[in-house]
């Protein structure tokens, strides 16, 4: 597996985003634990996952997903001291299912030490703030990471669902621990372009969450709304799901994508998108389609 850098750490060019595991409309431990150990044997070193990663309409399991994260790393018969487990506080889920938000210093302390516990480890390697909160100021969120950070309770600090403004606010008040952003991007959500840009000026990690376009992605969208992927799987005989990290992974040297998957067929497609390469043309095709 190819590798790019988050901060001073390198990861395999391609995550998995855990959080599928937890929505599965028919959650299967066992298939939960394959999917996780298929990554790894794929030389898959960067997995995410969050607090708030429950399952849907089973009742509230506050560090549901990140619970399953740790009890596959445990299991696995490999070495997992490289992998790094990315997690996010700040997006809470209320007993009814809903989404709420509390960006709080003292909110963001009591859930990363709660993930600290879920995760059975003394430092998080990535911890993420999970989308801003706009009854609290940024800078004042950012503040609190920041604390976490030197207090040693996270080893680094990344931002997601953060605009090119609030980017340049978490670099001056995090400074050096700052050392990525996760933002939607896919072919059918292009709008993060200019965060990507911002991170490559500043050199932080991008990690695009639900690259391959979220619900419908992985047999839709791909194939339908935007045909040239698809088109371009077929000459190589690959999926197109390979053909979209291909293409995102050309977009930037710091991109690392993670996409989501439930079953280990899934993750073992996506991992192989680090070996593909596509021509001049074909890029210039996908960034057309």
């Amino acid at each position: 597996m190819h590798e790019r850098a988050i901060g001073p750490v390198q990861v395999s060019a391609i995550g998995l985003g855990a959080m599928p595991l937890s929505i599965d409309p028919a959650p299967d431990d066992a298939r939960a634990d394959a999917t996780v150990h298929a990554a790894l044997d794929a030389g898959v070193s960067l997995i995410d996952t969050a607090d708030a990663y429950t399952v849907e309409g089973g009742g509230f399991a506050h560090g549901h997903n990140e619970a399953i994260v740790a009890r596959a790393l445990r299991s696995y018969s490999g070495d997992t001291s490289q992998v790094l487990v990315a997690t996010k506080g700040g997006h809470v889920r209320s007993g009814s299912g809903d989404w709420t938000l509390n960006g709080r210093p003292e909110h963001l302390r009591t859930a990363c030490e709660s993930s600290l516990r879920t995760l059975g480890v003394e430092a998080i390697g990535l911890y993420q703030h999970h989308r801003p909160d706009p009854e609290v100021p940024y800078e004042e969120t950012m503040g609190a990471l920041k604390e976490l950070h030197e207090s040693g309770l996270v080893q680094h600090v990344g931002i997601s669902n953060a605009d090119p403004d609030q980017i340049r606010t978490a670099y001056e008040v995090i400074g050096a621990g700052l050392v990525s952003v996760q933002n939607q991007l896919s072919p059918a959500f292009r709008s993060s372009l200019p965060e990507l840009e911002v991170c490559d000026e500043l050199g932080l990690a991008f990690l695009p969450w639900s690259p391959l376009g979220g619900a419908g992605g992985r047999a839709g969208r791909l194939g339908t709304e935007h045909k040239a992927f698809a088109d371009i799987a077929e000459v190589h005989g690959v999926s197109p799901q390979q053909v979209c990290l291909a293409w995102l992974l050309g977009l930037s040297s710091r991109l690392v994508p993670i996409p989501g998957a439930s079953r280990p067929q899934t993750i073992r497609d996506s991992a192989a998108a680090a070996d593909l390469e596509l021509s001049d043309d074909e890029r210039k095709a996908l960034d057309e389609g």
